[in-house]
């Protein structure tokens, strides 16, 4: 069976690369409907990644992502009283956009970092051609 080698390079990129567009999404607001939709592809291939490592820089980072995006539709359903309760849609929109910071962007630069550090090492796989 032929091999193919995954570089440490790559590797890193792919732990990285959830976290960042998710946290450009948050942050930025506007490209998070996009995001959303394209979240799926790059979760999708990353989570059968051969090295572990990289898969455990994705799975929580996910989980915070759509866990936010989960969030924010059963807010949207009762944003009238909600916008109420903190004083107008502005206010409640400053609150919505604040708790994204605090749980998608702030970790996601943690775990940016993190996986910059780690000392990621080539591997090679054996592949199959059909």
């Amino acid at each position: 069976m032929p091999a193919k080698t995954i570089t440490a390079a790559d590797q890193k990129r792919a732990a990285q690369v959830f976290n960042f567009f998710s946290a450009i999404a948050v942050a930025t607001v506007v490209p998070i409907a996009i995001w959303i939709a394209a979240s799926i592809f790059v979760y999708a291939s990353v989570a059968h990644h051969p090295n572990p490592r990289v898969v455990d820089y994705l799975r929580p980072s996910g989980h915070r992502f759509y866990g936010l995006v989960g969030a924010l539709i059963a807010v949207l359903n009762f944003s009238s009283p909600l916008a109420k309760m903190v004083g107008g849609a502005w206010n409640l929109a400053f609150v919505i956009w604040g708790l994204g910071l605090l749980i998608v962007v702030l970790p996601a630069i943690r775990d940016i970092i993190r996986a910059g550090k780690e000392n990621w090492q080539d591997m090679t796989i054996e592949v199959e051609h059909a």
